[in-house]
């Protein structure tokens, strides 16, 4: 089994150097088996380690947004995915071993299934990385996986796909019919689903073993082979008995050719033996059944679904009161009704809705026309075409989806970034502040990615040369319905500059230096020294009108708003004090937890000192690293 490929929206990126020779090595790993919970930061974390890494994406559903299990991990270099699929492959994310793989681009591979091999009969304590370890002897292994059901307990049977035919031949050889742990197992080319439903149908017309029942429970096994050998050679027949020796009403019968099988059918079947109309037919097995049920059930389904299609209404909101007597009475005038049903549960009692059919298309219309708003009782009626459970779910998502849109339509003509809404990689910020591009990976700013968050060194500071993302690192081009912006006054410049003269020190209140150099002391002598007049002093920034933010409205919000909103209003503290520093600031705190963060807007002193150990943080970074300065 190989991966399942990247979305056909997301293109690859090429080196421009390489675009007209082969093109570089692909750094994209394919991580299957992951929990529903998994996001990408938590893969960050984990992948980080062996290498830097250019973005991660847990690929989610369109329209619910939950995790599909898997995601894509592009590295910089190839030599760190590498290192991070020996290291990292099987390894425990949420008490789940994830399957590492490198990401198949071309689906070739694996739609010729070249070089992939079935093995089943395989013991239950078998997983994945026991079968990986047992068949890389034989060749490089591309994908190894063994199915398994909901609850994650092995099927008995998986798959290994190797680089190569030769190493899938060899794999053959040495391990078919060898034991492993104890179970012989069996190993041969996988055959797709295809070309195993062809051989299952020529199997299905070449039948030679029959299935018996509603025999008479006083048949004995001498009589019931006795009844089947005058159409040919048996080779075997059984009559099912239970432990108490008493005959179950069925049994199984083998013949030497398909020919005497189907004589045996035509002659038998529907034929009475003791009073009892024999069932003969071909033997299945019981999931060939189930699906045969199922296909005809469906089909029954289809077409009453198809016969009573654009006659048949749904009726809800309907008074407790209401039944199918006084249901009918409302709907008559509009057509002859062929039937009328009012929904009850167990009890009795009315659910609230109904259904009522017509004998033509244009009567039902003409009632959804009159009918649907129309006060019944205390309350309007809902009147329109009845729908099949999934017809209705595949609207409501397009419905959602729609929506979801016109959100982020909006949200972009707001000002709000695109990344904030649904992008769906993770990256770190690239020393210009833009995502690193090229190296064969997954592109970035696709729809739903998580916002890039940055990473301080271990002494708490930015590190140089890379721009925090908004709303932290920058100040927010937007705000909250209702919130105002905080706007830097004109000719604002950070502290210690002039608004005239940037290189030029604005004394500060208490007379200290703003470029750090130490302040001048008395006179030797004791004299106190003649004050200095004082200076200009800018005049006071403007206290922004801050919102404040309440527990409960945060708890209405998804995680990533809150911190979104948290944000916001931090900044506004920050930036009137703090105007060129208020963005650094703020995304180091915003890396607390939120009920912390409440705690600072509520109380003064606790941000006030926050922000003063950020400032000290940030100035001893910026005194070990001078670029950063």
């Amino acid at each position: 089994m190989s991966s399942p490929a990247v979305a056909d929206a997301v293109p690859m990126t090429v080196q421009p150097e390489a675009a007209s020779a082969t093109s570089s090595p692909s750094a994209s790993l394919y991580v299957g088996e992951l929990d529903p919970t998994v996001t990408e930061a938590m893969l960050f974390e984990i992948f980080n380690m062996i290498g830097p890494v250019a973005s991660i994406r847990v690929c989610r559903d369109a329209v619910t947004r939950r995790s599909l299990g898997y995601a894509y991990v592009n590295y910089l270099n190839t030599n760190d995915g590498e290192r991070a699929l020996e290291q990292l492959n099987y390894s425990l994310i949420k008490n789940r071993a994830c399957r590492i793989m490198w990401s198949q681009r071309d689906p070739a591979l694996r739609k010729t299934g070249q070089g992939n091999i079935f093995i089943k009969n395989l013991d239950e304590q078998i997983d994945n990385k026991a079968l990986h370890d047992t068949f890389a002897a034989f060749g490089n292994v591309l994908s190894c996986k063994v199915a398994t059901d909901e609850q994650g307990r092995s099927k008995g049977y998986g798959f290994v796909h190797y680089e190569t035919a030769e190493a899938a031949d060899t794999a053959i050889k040495a391990v078919n019919g060898m034991l492993l742990n104890d179970k012989k197992v069996y190993v041969g080319h996988h055959i797709s689903r295809k070309e195993r439903q062809s051989k299952l149908d020529e199997m299905k017309s070449q039948f030679t073993n029959l299935y018996v029942k509603n025999l008479d429970l006083s048949v004995t096994q001498e009589e019931f082979e006795e009844m089947f050998q005058r159409y040919g050679e048996v080779t075997s027949a059984v009559v099912q008995f239970d432990e108490a020796g008493n005959s179950k009403g069925f049994g199984f019968v083998n013949y030497e050719s398909h020919e005497e099988a189907q004589r045996a059918v035509d002659s038998l079947h529907d034929t009475e033996v003791k009073g009892k109309k024999l069932f003969v037919s071909r033997a299945q097995k019981k999931s060939e059944r189930e699906e045969e049920l199922r296909r005809s059930y469906e089909q029954a389904k289809m077409e009453k679904l198809s016969k009573y299609a654009g006659v048949n209404l749904y009726i809800k909101n309907l008074e407790d009161d209401v039944d199918d007597e006084k249901l009918r009475a409302e709907f008559e005038p509009f057509g002859t009704i062929t039937s009328c049903k009012v929904m009850r549960d167990d009890k009795g009692t009315s659910k609230g809705f109904g259904f009522v059919c017509f004998s033509s298309p244009d009567e039902a219309t003409k009632a959804v026309a009159e009918m649907n708003n129309k006060m019944i009782g205390s309350k309007p009626l809902y009147v329109s075409l009845a729908q099949r459970r999934e017809v209705r779910r595949q609207q409501l998502e397009s419905q959602i989806a729609q929506r979801n849109q016109i959100r982020m339509q909006q949200a972009a003509a707001a000002g709000v970034p695109g990344s904030y809404m649904n992008s769906p990689l993770y990256y770190p910020p690239g020393p210009t502040g833009f995502p690193p591009q090229g190296r064969n990976m997954m592109p970035y700013g696709q729809p739903g990615m998580m916002p890039p968050r940055p990473r301080y060194p271990p002494s708490g500071g930015q590190v140089p040369g890379m721009p925090l993302p908004a709303p932290y690192g920058v100040p927010p081009q937007y705000g909250m319905p209702g919130y105002p912006r905080a706007s830097r006054p004109p000719g604002a410049r950070g502290p210690g500059s002039s608004p005239t003269n940037p290189s030029a020190s604005i004394p500060r209140a208490n007379g200290a230096p703003a470029n750090g150099a130490p302040r001048p002391g008395p006179p030797q002598g004791g004299a106190p020294a003649p004050r200095p007049p004082p200076a200009a002093v800018p005049a006071p920034l403007p206290q922004p009108d801050v919102p404040t933010l309440t527990p409960s409205a945060l708890a209405t919000a998804s995680p990533m708003e809150q911190k979104q909103m948290l944000g916001e209003v931090i900044y506004m503290k920050i930036a009137p004090s703090h105007p060129e520093l208020a963005g650094k600031i703020t995304g180091m705190l915003l890396e607390m937890d939120n009920a912390e963060l409440l705690h600072l807007l509520e109380s003064n002193e606790s941000m006030n000192a926050k922000v003063n150990e950020a400032i000290t943080v940030l100035n001893d970074f910026s005194k070990d690293d001078p670029v950063a300065a």
